[in-house]
């Protein structure tokens, strides 16, 4: 018999609130701020809302429709290449996978 144990490790985390006047504790999630998860949450908000929407670009002087704006292009791979890192008297290989399709 395998006995198993899951550790479920739930942070909180103080967030500020208002102009800085308040606090409030919440639990740490997932943070998909960046990245393939960041796009996908995004293209999910999108097509909840539709594409016939008009989007104020730059300072608030150009707008555009939503379906005119095209998908970004995926980012290449560079794993591999040597960069160039501490100005410039440094070098590594890097490990930028790209984006996933």
């Amino acid at each position: 018999m395998v006995l198993m144990s899951i550790i479920v490790s739930m942070t909180k985390v103080k967030k500020i609130t208002g102009r800085g006047t308040g606090i409030r504790e919440a639990e740490l999630e997932g943070q998909n701020w960046a990245g393939d998860d960041y796009r996908k949450e995004q293209g999910e908000k999108l097509a909840k809302i539709g594409k016939n929407l008009t989007v104020h670009l730059g300072r608030g002087d150009r707008t555009t429709k939503l379906k005119d704006i095209p998908e970004p292009a995926s980012r290449p791979s560079t794993e591999g290449m040597t960069r160039i890192t501490n100005r410039g008297t440094g070098s590594r290989a890097s490990k930028n996978k790209g984006t996933k399709k």
